[in-house]
């Protein structure tokens, strides 16, 4: 048998094989159409997503693949690795894809025991820079910043810096979800804590004079927290409890807080006026990956992947229907040829820090034991 036929009839046997059977790394090297025929004899495949918006991707991908039933589960991030890990305790195989934000906890407490693994469409390699591909798929760049009630303020931004929320003008009036609730607003505050330099300086420009830390306060940062949290910041347990508080129409004197600047895109359903505040020292907040990984446990390894490179878009500018529910003002895809959305403050211009998973890891129990003490 000549070499040309012996791979024709290698390929011909893995692609006869169920997904079950096939190595891996095959499966990792299939275009979407040879992933199909597998993932169709599979059937379905069950996702856990962070963002309501899963259930439009359903639809969509149920449309584009018949034959394949996707069952997805809207939950939070703190919830879906309460829940792996629970399901991982127990033996128990419920999860094909994962679609996930608070990367520092993932990649510490899902990737690092094997409970996930990595998947990158080989189409889609070689549009992402290096840290969107590794240690996990980044599928698009989502936020937690401060937003405003433009209705209420039509000249733009009431806050032009941080400091300004722990003054007496914003007592009780800032309002913000638990982060003891919700792992990315504990990686807002972490990220605070880690540029205490910046939230110096910042003090200073609000102040006119060198921050003074209370007793038993290391940082500027930790300052800041201590002051919002003295300050009568308003906790709730939803990120729609946010919106509301901030958007609602009528007010005459509304809250500002810190919630997803995707969120604007339910402006005219909701009645809200929510707009981000981007002009803001020395930051407006933190913009961090949401990541896709395959369960190690997935009983539908070909459909698990079909979803994740649906996940990712098609080759046009917007994405196509797999990217469609998040080609809105306020995500930002990490696919280079996937342009921002026409309403979007350009992600060059956009003021939040980025956050890194590995050094927010280092410190986040630390900050978050910080925040209980101030509850």
């Amino acid at each position: 048998m000549d070499k040309k036929t012996l791979l024709i009839s290698t390929a011909f046997m893995a692609l006869a094989l169920p997904a079950a059977a096939q190595p891996l790394a095959a499966l990792d090297a299939m275009t979407p159409e040879e992933l199909l025929p597998l993932a169709q004899a599979e059937g379905t495949v069950t996702v856990y997503a962070f963002t309501s918006r899963i259930a439009a991707v359903e639809a969509a991908f149920e449309a584009a693949y018949p034959g394949i039933d996707m069952v997805s589960h809207d939950m939070s991030s703190t919830e879906q690795i309460t829940r792996i890990k629970a399901e991982a305790s127990a033996g128990i195989a419920s999860v094909d894809v994962v679609y996930i934000s608070d990367a520092p906890v993932v990649f510490a407490e899902l990737l690092g025991p094997g409970l996930v693994t990595q998947y990158v469409p080989p189409r889609v390699v070689p549009l992402l820079d290096n840290s969107e591909k590794n240690p996990l798929l980044a599928q698009r760049l989502s936020t937690k910043v401060l937003m405003y009630n433009e209705e209420a303020n039509p000249d733009g931004t009431p806050v032009s810096n941080l400091w300004e929320l722990t003054t007496e003008d914003w007592t009780g009036r800032v309002i913000m979800v638990d982060p003891l609730q919700r792992g990315d607003y504990l990686d807002l505050m972490t990220e605070i804590v880690l540029r205490s330099d910046e939230m110096a300086s910042a003090y200073e420009a609000e102040f006119g004079q060198p921050i003074a830390l209370d007793d038993g306060i290391e940082n500027a940062g930790q300052q800041f927290i201590v002051d919002l949290f003295e300050n009568d910041v308003i906790m709730v347990s939803s990120t729609d409890d946010v919106n509301a508080a901030i958007g609602a129409l009528g007010q005459d004197n509304p809250p500002v807080g810190f919630t997803s600047y995707s969120d604007r895109r339910d402006n005219e359903d909701e009645g809200w006026a929510l707009q981000v505040a981007n002009d803001v020292t020395p930051a407006n907040g933190i913009i961090f990956p949401a990541v896709l990984a395959v369960s190690s446990t997935s009983a539908h390894p070909a459909a698990a992947r079909l979803v994740i490179d649906f996940l990712m878009g098609d080759d046009s500018e917007t994405g196509g229907e797999g990217f469609k529910p998040f080609y809105v003002a306020g995500d930002y895809a990490t696919r280079s040829d996937i342009a921002s959305h026409p309403d979007a403050v350009p992600l060059a211009d956009f003021s939040a820090w980025s956050i890194d998973p590995a050094a927010t890891a280092q410190i986040r129990q630390d900050v978050g034991d910080l925040i209980l003490s101030l509850q």
